[in-house]
């Protein structure tokens, strides 16, 4: 089973902005511990971070190409404002996992919504960088499942 991890804009940032909300784990940290997972599961991933939108909608379109088996997604502030993320998105015949490091829902007015939530399979956040790997278990398990279909 092949995965693929998509941090959006700014998420390279992580560990340098505005740590209170976001904690001190860099993107590198992240990665680092979904591969970990990855390897523990019997998975294989991916992960790609970029911060322009066109790049993450080839990104997306690969993986639709690629056959990949699932999409573990912070589009970080394109969620709130890419329609152009959420129709690449639309295009995949696999399960979508939408994450965020902050509880989106307990922020400013603009953040409540997701341009995502209605394509994914579930949203994960609040719970920092651990809501990656809450993120990808529950991933691992929706695409196991879409498998068997």
């Amino acid at each position: 089973m092949k995965l693929l991890v998509l941090h959006g804009v700014n998420l390279n940032m992580f560990g340098q902005r505005d740590p209170a909300q976001y904690g001190t784990a860099t993107l590198a940290d992240i990665d680092a511990a979904l591969q970990q997972l990855a390897g523990e599961l019997g998975l294989g991933l991916e992960c790609f971070q970029t911060n322009h939108e066109g790049a993450m909608c080839e990104r997306i379109h690969q993986a639709h190409r690629e056959g990949l088996d699932g999409v573990l997604i912070n589009a970080g502030a394109w969620t709130h404002t890419s329609i152009a993320i959420r129709d690449a998105l639309g295009i995949l015949k696999c399960p979508i996992v939408e994450v965020h490091m902050s509880n989106i829902h307990a922020r400013e007015p603009f953040r409540h919504h997701s341009y995502i939530a209605d394509i994914a399979r579930g949203q994960i956040c609040g719970f920092g960088a651990d809501s990656y790997l809450l993120g990808l278990r529950a991933l691992a398990g929706q695409a196991q499942t879409a498998s068997k279909k």
